[in-house]
Formats: structure tokens, C-alpha cells, sequence
């Protein structure tokens, strides 16, 4: 089971437990991967999306071998992080990693269960032979369904009631609980039970070098899904992916690279990303205008600045046309342009 769990770790990038060291020396192991990973970062990543997720900044690899270690214990887990982030997919990995896969994995949304559906998952879980079960979104769990939940766990946060052993639970939130604790909507003791291990997901914007290499990931996968040809990146449109904040995260650039493959047009498929981070700089607070004349005048050019952007989006940056479009003339669009700091075009015509 170590070496298993091991090779599984050293394919995603990760480090040894200290303890498994002794036995399987890191350079056996780095020996091991550079034979089994001649293949390409492309294949790791389809590879992990079994177990982990895939990447090769520091914060996922310290992440990666965080839950390997975890899987060797049966201490409930809560896994915190943006929409987007993989904490369903660590909940998977988590559970087969942990050899699971003799035992079902249950996931129980949250949101919107009522007190009758709840006892009746937990109950579903406990004679199906489950071995986890996944809370997610758990800060939308009702107070009577915290109570009825708090009666299934034990002090060590595993569902109990069942002869064969527990079952372990994985919490998954996109909130801080703390605070939920602290304004009430959450159990304190719940709370407690449910944080054997609390590890929280770096959202995409913090590990852009990974960026790169999921989107070459998707572009190929969704082009062999819709049959068509995967285009290639260029340095202007990597550039825009890489500066791009991804609220959606992993799950959003899947998306955009989806759209990329159905458009088979680079500009035109990450125009809407382009246009975000040129508006994102201009952002208005309201807080630093002293009359409503001078909110009105930011807002007047705020809303200037994205129709002029979305103009030359439509016209895939041809400032004439643009121009023609927004019923000014071409010298007027270049001098706004220069006033709201936009890249030069590349087409005239």
C-alpha cells in the first residue's frame, strides 16, 4: 500500500512522508518517476485527475503530499477553497488513496437539505457499506441537520454505527467556518468534529505557472472530443490567460479552453478575458469621490471605456471599423484610446 501511495505521489510531484523515507529512499523513487514519466506534463495531469490534482507549483505539491499522508489516517477532513479549486477531487483521491475503493463514496450536498432527506443519506451511507462521505458545502447545513449530524459522529468526527468500522467524513467548504461559528450559523461542536485536518486549495490566480500547461491539458482533450484540430498558443494570448484573476478557476479555464477548440479563433475566444482585465485597472470606489458630479463623470467614462473595448472586440481590434461602429470619427477612437491606455491595434482596414 506505501509504494502505492507513493508512486501515486511522486507522478503528481510531491515528497515523501518522512517516515516512508526511511524505507524508500527518495532517489529510488525520483528514479522511478523519471522512467515512468517520459511521457509528457500532458499525461501527468490526465494521469492525476484520478487522484489529485495535478501541478507543479509549491503550494499544490505541498498540498499533494499533505493528502497522502492524511489517506494513511481516518481522521475527518475539511477541505477549504475557492469554486473551482479540485475539493471534490480531492475528496475522490482522499478516498482512494486511503483504499477506498472496497467501499463506496457518498457525497451529500448541503444546500437546501431538509432534516427527513439528511437521516436518510446518513442512513443510506451507514448500510451501503460506504467508507466515505463527502459534505459539501457544509456551511449551508441547516441547524437541525447539524444536530442530527452531531448524533452520528463521534468524538473523533468518524460516523459510527456500524459493526465492520466507520466511516470517515470529508467536509468541503468555500467559506471560513470560524466565522460561521462566530455569527452562529454553525455548531461550534460540529465544527470541531468535522476539522481533524483542515487544508485549504490555492485558487488558480496564486499558482499561474500551471496555467501554461492545463490549457495545452484541455485544448487537447476538447479537441479530441469535438474532432477538430487543437490550436496553438500564442505569446499574446498565453499572456492574457496568465494575467486573467480566474474566479472560476481550474473549472473556468477548462471552459475557456473548451471555447477556444468550438471557435478555432484565439482572439475571439478570450476577447471577454481581455476586455475584463483592461476594465478590472479602471475599477471605481466610491469612497474616493467627494460630489455626486464627480461619480457621475467616472461612471460616464467607465462606461465609455467598455463600449469602446467591446467594439474593438467585435471588430477583432480594427480601430476604423471600430470607429464606424461607434458612430465617432477615427481620430476621435485613437485619442480615446490614448486616454484609456489601451495596446496599439494591429489592423486599420
Amino acid at each position: 500500500m506505501e509504494a502505492e501511495l507513493l508512486t501515486k505521489l511522486v507522478a503528481l510531484g510531491g515528497e515523501p512522508p518522512r517516515e516512508i523515507a526511511t524505507r524508500h529512499t527518495w532517489a529510488q523513487l525520483e528514479s522511478r518517476r523519471l522512467i515512468e514519466t517520459e511521457t509528457t506534463t500532458l499525461s501527468a495531469i490526465e494521469a492525476s485527475e484520478e487522484t489529485l490534482v495535478w501541478g507543479a507549483a509549491a503550494s499544490i505539491r505541498a498540498l499533494n503530499g499533505m493528502v497522502v499522508e492524511l489517506a494513511r489516517t481516518s481522521i475527518p477532513i475539511l477541505f477549504v477553497g475557492e469554486s473551482g479549486t479540485g475539493k471534490e477531487v480531492y475528496a475522490r483521491g482522499l478516498h482512494r488513496l486511503s483504499g477506498g475503493e472496497a467501499g463506496q463514496f457518498l457525497k451529500i450536498s448541503c444546500p437546501g437539505m431538509n432534516a427527513r432527506h439528511f437521516l436518510h443519506e446518513m442512513r443510506s451511507a451507514l448500510s451501503k457499506k460506504s467508507t466515505t462521505v463527502l459534505l459539501d458545502e457544509i456551511d449551508e447545513l441547516n441547524p437541525e441537520c447539524q444536530r442530527h449530524l452531531l448524533t452520528f459522529a463521534g468524538d473523533n468526527g468518524i460516523l459510527e454505527g456500524r459493526e465492520d468500522g466507520g466511516i470517515r467524513v470529508i467536509s468541503a467548504t468555500t467559506t471560513d467556518l470560524q466565522k460561521e461559528v462566530d455569527v452562529g450559523r454553525l455548531r461550534r461542536e460540529l465544527y470541531f468534529r468535522i476539522n481533524g485536518a483542515c487544508l485549504k486549495l490555492p485558487p488558480l490566480r496564486h499558482r499561474v505557472e500551471d496555467i501554461p500547461a492545463f490549457t495545452e491539458y484541455f485544448l487537447s482533450r476538447h479537441a479530441e472530443k469535438l474532432k477538430k484540430r487543437a490550436p496553438t498558443l500564442n505569446q499574446e494570448t498565453l499572456e492574457v490567460l496568465v494575467s486573467y484573476d480566474w474566479p472560476g478557476n481550474v473549472r473556468e479555464l477548462e471552459n475557456v479552453a473548451r471555447k477556444i477548440v468550438a471557435l478555432g479563433d484565439l482572439n475571439l475566444a478570450v476577447s471577454d478575458l481581455r476586455v475584463a482585465r483592461m476594465i478590472r485597472p479602471a475599477g471605481m470606489n466610491a469612497a474616493k469621490f467627494s460630489s455626486l458630479k464627480m461619480a457621475a463623470k467616472a461612471a460616464s467614462r467607465q462606461t465609455e471605456r467598455e463600449l469602446i473595448l467591446q467594439a474593438l472586440e467585435r471588430t477583432k481590434w480594427n480601430r476604423k471599423r471600430a470607429a464606424r461602429e461607434l458612430q465617432i470619427s477615427y481620430k476621435s477612437l485613437l485619442y480615446k484610446l490614448k486616454q484609456i491606455e489601451t495596446p496599439t491595434s494591429k489592423s486599420e482596414e
